[in-house]
């Protein structure tokens, strides 16, 4: 079965993007290739078990399991020796990636307090956006008995896009929340454009 958000992209968004951009191929319209989700875990380095809590967590919200992240070098202000676990992390392609999206931009999303949409300024400058997210209680899989503490965690969506106004072009059709500038910003663009 062929999840929901990729039937949507397939019939709605990347004829729209053709359309928008003037593509002369189906391929170089941009697409999702990769979600990356990165949980740090805060008492890692004092025990095993809230590494693997989080672990746990992970798992039930990506529906796979996640991989150990370690340092890379000893940091002594942090405590932290090489090759220590720090984390734990998920690569989604795929199915589960087109899931994975479909929950956080229309159940995890919405369930935010006072979300106001997301910041238009995590794009890297090749097309990728990020976002952090502070709870994982946003997504529905897990309940309050699931958790042992709240864990943030970022979020990386990599696409094929070369620029990030295509990027952006596809995540907003996608159904990303990006906020809106507001009235008086849109103003002084003008402002600046026209002098």
């Amino acid at each position: 079965m062929i999840p929901r958000l990729k039937e949507r992209y397939e019939q709605e968004v990347r004829p729209a993007l053709i359309e928008r951009f003037g593509y002369t191929n189906v391929w170089q319209a941009p697409r999702v290739l990769k979600v990356s989700v990165n949980m740090g875990v805060e008492g890692a380095k004092e025990s095993f078990d809230s590494l693997e809590s989080a672990m746990k967590e992970l798992a039930m919200i990506t529906g796979q399991r996640p991989a150990i992240t370690r340092a890379r070098k000893s940091v002594a202000s942090f405590g932290i020796r090489a090759g220590q676990a720090i984390g734990c992390r998920v690569t989604l392609r795929r199915a589960r990636m087109w899931e994975f999206l479909d929950r956080l931009l229309n159940v995890a999303m919405p369930r935010i307090r006072d979300f106001r949409g997301l910041s238009a300024n995590s794009f890297d400058g090749r097309g990728n956006y990020s976002v952090g997210l502070t709870d994982q209680l946003v997504f529905p899989e897990l309940g309050y008995d699931d958790i042992e503490q709240a864990r943030g965690m970022d979020i990386a969506i990599v696409t094929s896009a070369t620029t990030d106004e295509e990027a952006r072009a596809l995540l907003e059709l996608l159904g990303l929340p990006l906020e809106r500038p507001a009235a008086d910003e849109v103003q002084q663009e003008q402002e600046a454009t026209v002098n």
